[in-house]
This record gives C-alpha cells, sequence and structure tokens, in this order.
C-alpha cells in the first residue's frame, strides 16, 4: 500500500535550508514547550507528549472505516460471533489504564492470523486468527495486547517520533535503526497509514506485559498468553501472517512464562464456550479452503479454470459468502469473460455492498466493456468507501469529475487477491 507523507509547511529564514530547519525546530520546540512533559498512562514513565487525547481519538476514529475497509472489509456472515468479541473487548478494555477511550472490536474479513489496533481504542481482528486459537482466555491475551498499544499510545508515539525526525531533531542514525521503518499518515488527515505503524521491540514487550496484566485483572487465566505464542512458534510462518509481524515468538512464549510467577495461578480459560461461539464459522472453514485454494491456482499455477471451479465450490458451501464471487470474476476475467465476470461481481455487490474492492473491480470492468456511466457510477461508490489511485485514475480517463478532497486522499490497492499465507490488512503491527 502506498501512502502520501503528511506536508509539513514551514517559513524559510534569508531563503536558506538553515534557516527553515531553525525556524521549524524552534515551532517544534515551542510545541513540545507548551505541552510539556506528561507521564505514560500505562507505564508511568515521562514522556512529551504532543498529541492531545482527543486528537489520538479523532485519528483513530478517522482511520477506522478505510482501515477495516484495507483489511478485507466487516465481517458480516455472523453477528453474533461479532458481538462476542466485542463482548470480551469491552471486558477487557474496562480494566484498561484508559478505560475512557472509545474503544470498538470488529471482526475483518481477512483469513491470515493478524489483528491490529489503531489510536483511540479501535481495533480489528481477522477471521483467520479468531479460527487459530482454542479458547477465550487466548482471545483475551489478544485483545489484551491491542487495548495495550492504544492505551500507552504507542502509535501515537510513532507519530510523534516521526513529527520530530522530518523537522530534524532526531538524527538520521537513530532513525534509521530497526525500530523505525514505517511512519506514513495519509494527507488531508485520513490517516489510514496509522495501521502500517512499525511499533518498537519495547511496544511489543510492553503490549505483552500489561495485556498479560489486564487479562488477568479481567478474570482470564493468564497462561492464555503463553499458549497463544506457543500456537504461532509452532505454526513457524516465515513470511506473512502474525509471526512476520511479531518476531521473536519463542522469546515470547519465554517471557510471557517467566511473568506467570507474579500472578496467582487460575483464572478462565473457557474453551467450550469460545467453541460453540466459532461453531459457525468453523463449519465454514472448508469453504474458505477452498476459496484459498482457488486463489493459489489463479495466481501461482495460473489456472483460471481450476480458481472457477474451487470458487462454485466455495460457493455451494456458503452461498452468501460474497468473496467467493469475487474470486469467479477474477477468473472469469482471466478467461477473456468479461460479461460474466460482471455477473458476478453484481452477486458480490448484492452480497455485501459495503466493501470497496467489490465496486471497484466491477466499475474497470464496465470501464474495459466501455459502459461509461456504470463505470464512473461504481467507481464513485468505491471511493466513498475507500479513496484509490486506481479509482481515481479510471475516472479521470472516463472524464469524471472528483471532489478537491479526493486529489491528495488515496491509497494504492493491488487489484488481485494476495497470497492466502500474506495478510492484505494492516496486520498484528510491523515490528
Amino acid at each position: 500500500m502506498e501512502i502520501s507523507s503528511p506536508r509539513l509547511f514551514f517559513f524559510m529564514r534569508n531563503g536558506t535550508k538553515e534557516g527553515m530547519k531553525f525556524f521549524s525546530a524552534f515551532l517544534l520546540l515551542l510545541s513540545l514547550f507548551l505541552t510539556g512533559c506528561a507521564t505514560n498512562p500505562v507505564t508511568g514513565k515521562p514522556e512529551f507528549q504532543m498529541i492531545s487525547e482527543a486528537q489520538e481519538i479523532a485519528m483513530g476514529t478517522e482511520a477506522y472505516p478505510q482501515q477495516i475497509q484495507l483489511s478485507g472489509g466487516t465481517y458480516t456472515l455472523d453477528p453474533e460471533l461479532s458481538d462476542y468479541i466485542r463482548e470480551i473487548g469491552e471486558k477487557v478494555a474496562n480494566v484498561s489504564n484508559r478505560p475512557q477511550l472509545p474503544y470498538e472490536f470488529v471482526v475483518v474479513n481477512d483469513g491470515s492470523l493478524n489483528a491490529w489496533a489503531l489510536p483511540g481504542g479501535k481495533i480489528a481482528i481477522n477471521r483467520g486468527l479468531l479460527l487459530s486459537m482454542r479458547n477465550e482466555a487466548e482471545l483475551a491475551a489478544v485483545l489484551g495486547h491491542e487495548i495495550v498499544h492504544s492505551a500507552a499510545r504507542h502509535s501515537a508515539k510513532r507519530i510523534e517520533r516521526g513529527l520530530l525526525l522530518q523537522v530534524g531533531l532526531i538524527g538520521v542514525s537513530e532513525a534509521v535503526d530497526e525500530d523505525w521503518q514505517e511512519v506514513t499518515i495519509l494527507a488531508g488527515g485520513a490517516a489510514v497509514g496509522l495501521g502500517m505503524l512499525k511499533y518498537s521491540r519495547d511496544d511489543e514487550t510492553e503490549a505483552d506485559f500489561y495485556g498479560q496484566l489486564y487479562m488477568v485483572n479481567s478474570g482470564y487465566d493468564p497462561i492464555g498468553a503463553v499458549t497463544l505464542h506457543e500456537l504461532f512458534a509452532e505454526k513457524h510462518f516465515s513470511k506473512g501472517g502474525w509471526l512476520s509481524t511479531h518476531p521473536g515468538s519463542l522469546q515470547r512464549v519465554r517471557d510471557n512464562r517467566a511473568a506467570l510467577a507474579q500472578y496467582a495461578p487460575g483464572g478462565v480459560v473457557n474453551e467450550r464456550d469460545y467453541e460453540q461461539r466459532l461453531a459457525r464459522l468453523r463449519n465454514w472453514q472448508p469453504a474458505y479452503e477452498a476459496y484459498e485454494a482457488g486463489l493459489k491456482a489463479l495466481q501461482e499455477g495460473k489456472n483460471p479454470k481450476r480458481a472457477l471451479t474451487l470458487a462454485k465450490e466455495a460457493q455451494a458451501k456458503l452461498p452468501k459468502e460474497a468473496l467467493f464471487s469475487l474470486l469467479e470474476a477474477r477468473a472469469h476475467s482471466a478467461m477473456d469473460k468479461p460479461q460474466d465476470s460482471v455477473n458476478a461481481l453484481t452477486r458480490a455487490v448484492e452480497l455485501n455492498p459495503d466493501w470497496f474492492m467489490f465496486w471497484l473491480e466491477r466499475g474497470l470492468a464496465y470501464q474495459k466493456m466501455g459502459r461509461k456511466d456504470l463505470a464512473k457510477s461504481d467507481l464513485s461508490r468505491s471511493m466513498n468507501l475507500l479513496p484509490t489511485q486506481a479509482a481515481q485514475k479510471a475516472l479521470r480517463q472516463l472524464g469524471a469529475s472528483l471532489p478537491e478532497s479526493a486529489e491528495d486522499r488515496y491509497v494504492t490497492v493491488i487489484i488481485r487477491e494476495p497470497d492466502p499465507s500474506h495478510s492484505h490488512g494492516p496486520g498484528w503491527h510491523r515490528h
């Protein structure tokens, strides 16, 4: 995903770069003076805070819908499962150091093993991660970890560091260390890049430690944090998914196990209730496995006929899942059957009109077929859900006028489903 950086404009003194840097530094130092040294709400450590709580919440609120779009959209087929995740998330958030944040929890329709958090308590967990876990304690461990990222201002601190970097108050040698890879924010304030922030290893250690504490304080057995990390260590994902975004899993198993000593044994594990709540999703898993096999056949094997067969198999098992119609559409497109592709995408938007990708791909298909008015309508609909460079470019080619805000508020998406073993969302951060 390609995201524009925020633009900081400063006056130049005497027209020199040195003057601009001096004045920029002066403005930032003035900001630091006005905000002062504050205390981190989770760790109690002193830190400079340039971003207020209200600004955190505003950034997270603005970015959340678009980050959900980038993560596959909201998973809507099992509302009771979504309610369950929300219930557990709120239970853990209520014992956090910042229970006043407007926490939200959503399941996104992504088969990879990931979860993510934005400032202000905006949290998501992937369908695939839910299927990999075995009990409520492990779920509480994941949600507790993400809650800490919001509560401890981890994203806000990375943005603050990015602002310091831009005016030269952090040296380049410090900026390029292993803990500083990406701080990207969408120009115009949409802040989609918040979900792509790379947290430091210290952030991750804090999220593990305090997340386990939140688990205990909300009644869960902290062993869930240990078994969760053991699970992923056993998976041995070398790229994509949870291990790529949470390195050092074996060390984290050891750290979480060592932390058990400070807690009294016992607490809720709740495997039975978790399995009852996941029953429908587990029953549907063969359909998603057929879908993922179809993606692989289309991308790696370049075998659209096999992909189409697997799309039909998935649809037969779970007719109401719109993703499977998207796979069908891509298979038809690869076989140069544009009308069949459009028909499949029409089923997709009928099943789920709330994910940008269905509108975007149908709009592009209509454009290739020369059906300009239908293309404009669908592309505009996709832009309302998630402004993308692909839709913007196509609309310009079609002679459509774009809102002024769309000029610099877009992201670049790849018009194909990623490898099923990889995340196409923001993931459990880039560490």
